[in-house]
């Protein structure tokens, strides 16, 4: 099983404590960015282009805490920049374990061999590595030759140790299906716990804005990857929200359900979108036109979104509204090979993304410089 059931069981009480109490819109997952800069330049990546004086803020420890006490989500996932750049990350991770926060740090690995003794294995500690693919097309995307070898290494080395690996696929326009279902072997292979899959978000501040998936395109992919399962994959993620991807489901945005909070405060209304930020959370909560976001609400900048971060609490909250959401979790995670003709010839056709003769945006960076830091 991809999720060990004590954090299955967390989650699921606590969902269900939310709908016993009545609340409409709760948090699941506290996206929690201690700081933007990265040791990568990635060309789908808005969090780098921020001026340098913003790049060298960080979050304290003492506001990280605060702010997952204020929200009360069982969950944290620990994005950035490279949360392993900052100088505090080891007590910030170790008061969030204590507070018994299932934790996902997302990391792109290029310092967890190095930095690895801040922490200790618990099963709520996660390192979720962000790799895009089979080794190509990851050195591709982060633009950055022996990438996929060096976080490699960081997963077998913190595998060897005893704790939690996930990894965290952001998937573009061209994404190759057979490979990416190659990918899926070779993490298995590793021994990683699950894989969580998302299409590409558009960031206003990236580079590249030719690549971002629209929503038919999205469905396309993931019909074509996620169709005709090896049992043998491990997916850390609802499978309703699998399912929505495959074009299986449709779902409104619940963005409430994966807050945002950073050197900035509580972003409004969503970790892709910035339309402002509230001081506190419940502000968030109240002060945020929820009907102005999602595909539904018409907001031309949402037209294509289907990422984790604004449905994947939407498949959460449909598996516990009702018994019927529950049978059909149930269902897709028991019966989840999806068998499809279809989708098996889609395996073999040309890769052809919209933007064929625009190829992607490559950034000339120095990363070991910044690995040095």
């Amino acid at each position: 099983m991809a999720v060990p059931i004590s954090q299955m069981w967390t989650v699921a009480t606590y969902v269900l404590q939310q709908k016993v109490k009545g609340r409409k819109r709760y948090p699941l997952v506290l996206m929690l960015e201690p700081l933007f800069r990265c040791n990568l330049t990635c060309a789908g990546c808005g969090k780098i282009q921020y001026p340098g004086h913003v790049l060298k803020m960080e979050l304290t420890p003492e506001e990280c805490f605060r702010a997952v006490e204020e929200c009360g989500a069982p969950m944290v996932s620990i994005p950035g920049g490279e949360p392993l750049l900052h100088p505090r990350i080891g007590e910030i991770v170790a008061g969030l374990v204590e507070r018994k926060k299932y934790i996902y740090l997302c990391t792109n690995a290029l310092l967890l061999k190095q930095k690895i003794d801040l922490f200790q294995p618990s099963k709520y500690l996660t390192f979720s590595v962000h790799l895009d693919g089979q080794r190509e097309h990851h050195d591709f995307s982060v633009c950055l030759e022996g990438g996929y070898e060096k976080a490699l290494e960081g997963i077998k080395e913190v595998l060897g140790r005893g704790f939690r690996v996930t990894t965290n696929t952001t998937l573009f326009d061209g994404a190759d299906p057979k490979s990416v279902r190659g990918f899926f072997d070779e993490m298995m292979e590793v021994g990683v716990e699950g894989m969580m899959l998302s299409p590409g978000y558009s960031y206003d501040k990236a580079p590249d804005q030719n690549h971002f998936l629209g929503r038919a395109r999205t469905r396309r992919l993931f019909r074509a990857i996620l169709a005709n399962r090896k049992p043998s994959w491990r997916f850390n993620q609802s499978p309703l929200f699998l399912e929505f991807l495959m074009g299986k489901r449709e779902y409104p945005c619940t963005a409430w359900g994966m807050p945002t909070f950073n050197i900035f405060g509580w972003q409004k209304p969503c970790y892709l979108l910035q339309d402002g930020y509230a001081d506190t959370f419940q502000e968030l909560l109240e002060a945020t036109e929820w009907e102005r976001y999602g595909t539904e609400s018409g907001n031309p900048r949402c037209a294509n979104c289907m990422v984790h971060s604004g449905y994947e609490a939407s498949a959460v909250n449909d598996t516990f509204s009702s018994l019927r959401g529950l049978w059909q979790t149930m269902k897709a995670t028991f019966n989840h090979t999806y068998e499809d003709a279809g989708a098996l010839k889609m395996l073999d056709e040309p890769v052809r993304p919209v933007h064929a003769y625009n190829p992607l945006v490559q950034i000339e960076s120095n990363p070991q410089q910044e690995i040095r830091a």
